[in-house]
């Protein structure tokens, strides 16, 4: 059995070479870049006024106040989307312009619409009165100030998030390269488990949880996962049949859950080396999870999880999710800090993760409950929570006030 810290080490070292493919951006939430996404033009692509008002060229306000007035000449009027050219410019005139409609040439400032005095009149104004400075670039949005050509957009080895989707769509990038994601198998083991929809369940029966829970999981990732249903304890040949299958297959991940330990018909780690599977780990020092092994074939990877519902969700998010992340390319997660708000109490020579509720007090603070019903069984504690608490290896006794790792439940 190794430390969870040493796991997570050899998990780091594995190198899993996944194609680049091409797709649109507006089908690319959840997938990861490639290659830096460079922005082809510039935002904005011309001045364009941030203000309702006129566009003034600021030099002819110089030295203008409220007892040296100067009439301007409304030459015509902008709105945002309209040509903003000027065929006819004249000295001392303005242009009446929108929020977002380009700045004409000529012009160099905005005067907002507050400051505006009409002549004669608002209704029939063919003049505005200014009587104020007018600082030159004054509530202009200037060509290139939020992306210049060739400025990057997402890096590589960054996730794709809806507010991406705002850049591409208004920078004009139509596709990138983003990482090939991997395809994963997943199988549920053991003669007690049976199918959620299944009424009047003896009490030796166990509806099937893992399947649903792993594959909604990896969906909301957007990763491809297939459910091979489940195997029975006098199935070995089945599982040593689709193994084979998948040493054969374009699927990445083979990830089983259950039969695992040291029980008469905990088949998998035997058969899995019988495949020629290379062992990484088999036993880690956690809870839930204690049993969890990876093994590898050349370029595919197996990883055994508990039975346990809870287990095998401990398993999915704190060992698969990261080395999802590591052969995608993507940036080592970071842990976040919260101050317990309860006492936790453990085995120093495991690390537990914890089911919890977090959430931010006046002071800005993250604070971390602990949930009752913390064993692997237990489900309540599971849907209340909204994070998991890492309590190290080497540490038996946390205090109300210490501050804990966590992350999301994803």
């Amino acid at each position: 059995m190794i430390s969870y810290r040493e796991s997570i080490r050899l998990i780091d070292k594995i190198s899993l070479k996944l194609p680049n493919e091409t797709v649109s951006t507006v089908k690319a939430i959840n997938r990861v870049c490639a290659e830096d996404v460079l922005s082809p033009i510039k935002n904005p692509p011309h001045n364009n006024t941030a203000f309702d008002g006129f566009a003034v060229l600021s030099k002819e306000t110089k030295g203008l106040t409220k007892k040296n007035k100067k009439k301007f000449k409304i030459l015509k009027t902008i709105t945002a989307g309209e040509d903003p050219k000027i065929n006819n410019y004249e000295k001392n005139s303005v242009v009446e312009i929108m929020t977002g409609a380009l700045v004409p040439d000529f012009y160099d400032s905005i005067l907002p619409v507050e400051k505006a005095k009409y002549f004669p009149s608002k209704e029939k104004a063919t003049h505005i009165i200014i009587d104020e400075k007018v600082n030159k670039s004054s509530y202009i949005r200037f060509a290139g100030e939020d992306y210049n050509i060739k400025d990057v957009v997402v890096k590589k080895g960054e996730l794709i998030q809806p507010k991406h989707l705002m850049a591409f769509t208004t920078l004009g990038i139509k596709e990138i390269t983003v990482k090939k994601n991997p395809k994963i198998i997943f199988f549920g083991t053991g003669n007690e488990i049976t199918d959620y929809k299944e009424e009047n369940v003896p009490a030796w029966k166990v509806r099937n949880s893992n399947n649903y829970y792993l594959e909604a999981f990896a969906k909301s990732l957007n990763l491809e996962i297939i459910d091979g249903g489940t195997i029975k304890d006098d199935e070995p040949e089945k599982l040593r049949q689709s193994l084979k299958d998948f040493i054969n297959s374009d699927i990445n991940l083979f990830v089983t859950s259950g039969a695992i330990s040291a029980g008469k018909y905990d088949f998998i780690p035997k058969l899995v080396e019988d495949c020629g599977f290379k062992k990484y780990f088999k036993g880690v020092s956690i809870k839930p999870g204690k049993p969890m092994m990876l093994s590898t074939f050349k370029d595919k990877l197996f990883f055994g999880l508990p039975g346990n519902p809870i287990s095998c969700a401990a398993g999915f998010r704190f060992f698969i999710y990261p080395l999802l992340r590591n052969i995608l390319g993507m940036p080592k997660e970071k842990t976040s800090k919260g101050k317990l708000v309860n006492t936790y109490s453990k085995n120093k020579n495991f690390t537990h993760f914890s089911r919890c509720f977090m959430k931010t007090n006046k002071q800005g603070q993250c604070e971390i409950r602990v949930l009752q019903g913390q064993q692997s069984h237990r489900i309540r504690s599971f849907t209340q929570s909204n994070c998991w608490a890492i309590f190290s290896q080497g540490k038996e006794k946390f205090k109300k006030g210490d501050l804990t790792d966590f992350l999301t439940l994803i």
